[in-house]
C-alpha cells in the first residue's frame, strides 16, 4: 500500500494492549508504535513518528500485485484481524496481546498468527526494534527458534509459533532480522514477541498459541459481559467501552489520554503533544462514561486512583492537584524534545513529557469533586482521610477560585479568567456541600455555599457578552469557546434558559461546521502555538448533549449519527477531525470516547422520555 511520504493515515490504524501497555498495527501489518514495558515507557517500535529512524514490526504480502487489505476486530474482542487478498491467494493476521490483568511486569507478549485460507502466498516478515525512541542500540543473537534482541535496559525476544511445517528462517540484516515465509491453504505460521530479561527463543507449538488466543478472547467478552448498555448504538458504545479499557493501566486503574506521542494537530505544525499520562480531567469523566454502562468496578478503581491523588497534596505552588501523572501516580513528566525524529510526516518537535503538568487549570478540582461525589454515594465511599482531602482542597480553593489560570485547553498564550475554571469552581463547592449535607460530614458549608453563589454571579455577569449574547471563553471578552456546553450538564445552567439558547445558537454560527465543532478560533483567542486545528470530537459529542438537552432532539440525533461516519474503520477515534475528515491528534483519544459514550447513553435516555430528561448514572446504576 502506498502511504503519503510512507506514513500511513492516523485512522489507518487498529489498537491491540495487554491492560499495562497497547500498540498500533497498521492496516498494512506492521506495528509501528509500542511502548514498553508500560505505556508512558520509551518506545520500541516509533515508525509513527519516524519510518527511518523508529523502529517497526511488519508482516505483510510479498507481492508485486495489486493486494487489497481489510482489518476488523473479531467479534467483542480486542483481537485484530487483517485480511490480505492478492490474486494468488487470501491470508488472515491475527494480531493480539494476552491480558496483563495484575501486578506491574516488564513481561509483555504480542502474538502475530498467519493463516492462508485460500490459494498461495509468499510473506514478507521484518523485525527492527529501536529502543528508546531510537536513542539506543542494541545486539541481535539469532538461533534457530527464534531472535533475541539486547536492548540497553530490556530485551526482546521473539519465538517462533510452528503448526507443524516449516518455520521462517531469519536472516540478519544489521542488527534488524528479517524472513520470508511462503504458506498454502490451511497452513498457518506466527511469532510471539516477548519483552523482559533473560529471555530465551524458543518453538511454540501452534496449539500453545490457539490457547491464547481463546484465553483473550474469553476475557474480552466475559467482560463486555458486564455492560448494561442496550440501547441504539450498542456495537459503537461497546467498542468505546473496549478501547478505554484499553488505555487503562491495570495495576493502579488509571486511564492514559491516549497511548500515542506526538500526533499532530495539524499535519506538518508545532501542535504536537505526549498523552501518555493520566489528567485529572479524564480520569473523572470516566467515572460517569463507566458507571452508565455499569461497570462499577472500574469506576471504583479510578475512583480509588483519584482519592490517593487527592490525599497526596503534591501539587505545585501549594495546590491540592496536579493537573496529570504518571499511570503509577508518580508525577514526573518534564517535557523533552527528541530532536533525532522528523515527527509524523514531518512535524517537529517531538515531545515527550508534558510541559502542562504544572498549570494551573482551576476545572479540575470541579472534575475531581464532582466524580468523586457520585463514586462515594454509587462506588467507592471516601473514609475520614479522604473527606479531610477534600476538604483541604476545597480550602485552598476558597482562596484561589478567583485567580487567572491556563484553563481546560491548556494554552500557552497566557493565564485568563477562563468562564469553565470558573464553573467547574462552582460544581466543586456544590457537590462538596452536597456530600457534606448527604453524609452529615464535617465541612465548611456556609462558606463552600457563599463562594459558589459568588461564582454564580460572577459568570452571569461578567461571563456572558451581551454583543454575542453568549457565554463566552473568559470573562469580559468576547471569544466563544466550546467548553461553555457543558453548562447544562453541570447543572449550572437550565437548559430552557433564553440566555442559554443564545450561546446555543451562537456557538451553532461560529463554531459548528456540519454538526463538528471546534474547541474555539486560535485567531480569535491566540493560544500561545502557531497554525490551526481540526474540530475537536470531544466537543462535538458535548454539542449532541447540549442539543439534546435543550429540546432539540432531533439536532442531536442527526449530528451524534454523522460523528460516528468519522471514525475509523474499527470504531476509533482520535483527538479532532480535519478539513477534509481525517483524523489527527494522538490515537486513539479516550476523551473522545469517554464523550461518545455519555451523549448515546444520555441521548438514549432523551430520545426515549423527552429532551433534559437525563437519569443520572447514579439512578441507573445504583449499587448501594
Amino acid at each position: 500500500m502506498a502511504y503519503p511520504d510512507d506514513y500511513p493515515p492516523i485512522a489507518e490504524h487498529g489498537l491491540i494492549g495487554d491492560l499495562q501497555t497497547a500498540a498500533l498495527v497498521t492496516t498494512d501489518g506492521s506495528i509501528d508504535w509500542f511502548c514498553c514495558p508500560r505505556f508512558d515507557s520509551p518506545s520500541v517500535f516509533g515508525a509513527l513518528l519516524d519510518r527511518r529512524r523508529g523502529g517497526f514490526f511488519r508482516i505483510a504480502p510479498d507481492t508485486d500485485g495489486e493486494v487489497t487489505r481489510r482489518q476488523w476486530y473479531f467479534h467483542d474482542t480486542a483481537v485484530l484481524m487483517t485480511r490480505f487478498m492478492t490474486a494468488d491467494g487470501v491470508g488472515a493476521l491475527y494480531d493480539f496481546m494476552p491480558v496483563r490483568n495484575g501486578p506491574a511486569t516488564d513481561r509483555h507478549e504480542i502474538v502475530r498468527v498467519l493463516r492462508v485460507v485460500r490459494g498461495t502466498m509468499r510473506f514478507t516478515v521484518e523485525c527492527r526494534p529501536r529502543f528508546d525512541y531510537g536513542r539506543a542500540g542494541h545486539t541481535t543473537e539469532v538461533e534457530a527458534d527464534g531472535v533475541v534482541f539486547h536492548g540497553p535496559d530490556m530485551d526482546v525476544c521473539l519465538h517462533t509459533v510452528v503448526d507443524g511445517g516449516g518455520a521462517p528462517e531469519w536472516e540478519r540484516d544489521g542488527t534488524d532480522v528479517r524472513a520470508t515465509v511462503t504458506l498454502t491453504a490451511g497452513q498457518a505460521v506466527g511469532t510471539v514477541l516477548e519483552s523482559g530479561s533473560g529471555l530465551r527463543p524458543r518453538r511454540i507449538p501452534m496449539g500453545e498459541a490457539d490457547d491464547r488466543f481463546d484465553a483473550t478472547v474469553e476475557f474480552w467478552r466475559t467482560w463486555l459481559e458486564r455492560s448494561t448498555y442496550v440501547g441504539r448504538w450498542r456495537e459503537t458504545v461497546h467498542r468505546s467501552a473496549m478501547s478505554l479499557k484499553l488505555m487503562t493501566y491495570a495495576p493502579t486503574g488509571a486511564l492514559v489520554a491516549a497511548p500515542t506521542a506526538g500526533l499532530p494537530e495539524q499535519v506538518g505544525g508545532e501542535r504536537n503533544w505526549d498523552y501518555r499520562y493520566t489528567w485529572i480531567r479524564d480520569a473523572s469523566f470516566s467515572v460517569h462514561a463507566l458507571l452508565s454502562l455499569g461497570y462499577t468496578d472500574e469506576a471504583a478503581a479510578f475512583g480509588r486512583w483519584l482519592a490517593d491523588r487527592v490525599g497526596e497534596h503534591d501539587g505545585p505552588e501549594g495546590r491540592p492537584l496536579r493537573i496529570m501523572y504518571r499511570v503509577d501516580g508518580s508525577a514526573d513528566l518534564t517535557e523533552e524534545t527528541l530532536g533525532h525524529l522528523e515527527g509524523y510526516r514531518g512535524s517537529r518537535p517531538v515531545r515527550i513529557g508534558n510541559g502542562a503538568a504544572d498549570q494551573l487549570q482551576l476545572d479540575i478540582v470541579g472534575e475531581a469533586l464532582d466524580s468523586l461525589h457520585l463514586a462515594d454515594r454509587h462506588a467507592v465511599r471516601l473514609d475520614h482521610h479522604g473527606w479531610q482531602a477534600v476538604r483541604d482542597m476545597l480550602s485552598w480553593l476558597c482562596e484561589n477560585w478567583d485567580q487567572v489560570d491556563e484553563g481546560i485547553w491548556e494554552t500557552r498564550g497566557g493565564a485568563k479568567d477562563f468562564v469553565y475554571g470558573r464553573l467547574m469552581s462552582w460544581v466543586a463547592f456544590d457537590r462538596a456541600t452536597r456530600m457534606a449535607r448527604e453524609r452529615a460530614l464535617p465541612g465548611d458549608v456556609p462558606g463552600w455555599t457563599a463562594r459558589r453563589d459568588a461564582i454564580y454571579d460572577q459568570v452571569m455577569t461578567k461571563g456572558f457578552d451581551a454583543g454575542r449574547q453568549a457565554f463566552v471563553q473568559y470573562l469580559g471578552g468576547d471569544v466563544l469557546d466550546a467548553a461553555v456546553l457543558m453548562m447544562p450538564r453541570a447543572g449550572f445552567v437550565v437548559p430552557s434558559d433564553p440566555l442559554w439558547h443564545s450561546t446555543l445558537e451562537a456557538i451553532d454560527r461560529t463554531l459548528v461546521s456540519d454538526g463538528l465543532v471546534f474547541r474555539y478560533d486560535p485567531a480569535a483567542s491566540p493560544d500561545g502555538l502557531t497554525g490551526t486545528e481540526g474540530t475537536f470530537s470531544l466537543c462535538s459529542f458535548w454539542y449532541v448533549d447540549a442539543l439534546a438537552r435543550s429540546g432539540r432532539l432531533g439536532d442531536a440525533r442527526t449530528a451524534f449519527e454523522k460523528m460516528l461516519t468519522y471514525a475509523n474503520h474499527l470504531g476509533l477515534f482520535s483527538e479532532e477531525i480535519g478539513a477534509t475528515g481525517e483524523q489527527l491528534g494522538n490515537f486513539p483519544q479516550a476523551f473522545s470516547h469517554l464523550a461518545l459514550i455519555s451523549a448515546a447513553v444520555d441521548l438514549d435516555h432523551q430520545l426515549d422520555h423527552g429532551p433534559g430528561r437525563v437519569a443520572p448514572a447514579s439512578q441507573r446504576h445504583r449499587i448501594i
